[in-house]
């Protein structure tokens, strides 16, 4: 009864998307292991857990499946647990003197729900408004990429994109949406294919109405080439 009682628990936290903290929960040591040692373990897991299916691991298809999967995590979708791997993001003084916001849309989002280990897949919008300095739009990409490259929940992606950039430019007014689909949702439980997820955060000017007006505008613009 205790196990089913802690398999509810854990299946009633993930279809309510609960998250714990705007940070990566994230062990002391977590770094202790070489990204080859780490490779190493988690082979010999997937290569367990597909032995528990009843998956014969000795067929040409199967065979390399252990090491691609722990190499994609280790390396790929969840490279941005590491610290080393965040983007440099060097600021410039404003020379222009613009003034107005600048909107980066459209943003490519491909993440893990961290619940289910399942894909997100979306778009993030991304704005801020200059207090005397401003960064290369490529690096508003690179951080919402860093940040979305690792086990997550959408509400602390955009939170944590939001004070990265408020971080780099020195700068409350910094805003983030984000709009994505969960394949947890999607793929499993209720199975809704068509339902998305969207998610904001606003800082300092963002937070006034006809400012979060005008990004809202913008986002819905057709920019498409």
């Amino acid at each position: 009864m205790k196990i089913e009682k802690e398999i509810e628990d854990f299946e009633s936290l993930g279809d309510e998307h609960i998250g714990t903290s705007a940070n990566t929960p994230m062990r002391g040591d977590a770094f202790r292991l070489t990204n080859d040692e780490k490779i190493d373990i988690i082979k010999d897991d997937v290569r367990h857990i597909l032995e528990t299916l009843g998956l014969d691991l000795t067929d040409d298809s199967l065979k390399g499946t252990p090491n691609r999967v722990a190499k994609m995590f280790v390396k790929e979708i969840f490279g941005g647990l590491n610290p080393n791997k965040k983007p440099s993001a060097s600021t410039f003084e404003n020379k222009y003197k613009y003034g107005e916001m600048l909107v980066e849309k459209n943003i490519t989002v491909y993440s893990t729900c961290e619940h289910h280990l399942l894909p997100i897949v979306g778009r993030a919008h991304v704005a801020y408004i200059s207090n005397g300095t401003v960064v290369g739009l490529s690096k508003m990409n690179r951080i919402v990429d860093y940040f979305a490259k690792r086990p997550q929940v959408q509400e602390r992606l955009t939170i944590q994109i939001v004070k990265e950039l408020q971080d780099v430019l020195d700068t409350d007014d910094v805003a983030c949406v984000i709009d994505a689909k969960h394949l947890c949702v999607n793929s499993r439980g209720i199975r809704d294919i068509e339902s998305s997820t969207v998610t904001s955060e606003f800082g300092g000017r963002f937070k006034e109405k006809e400012t979060r007006r005008e990004f809202l505008d913008y986002i819905k613009l057709d920019t498409k080439f």
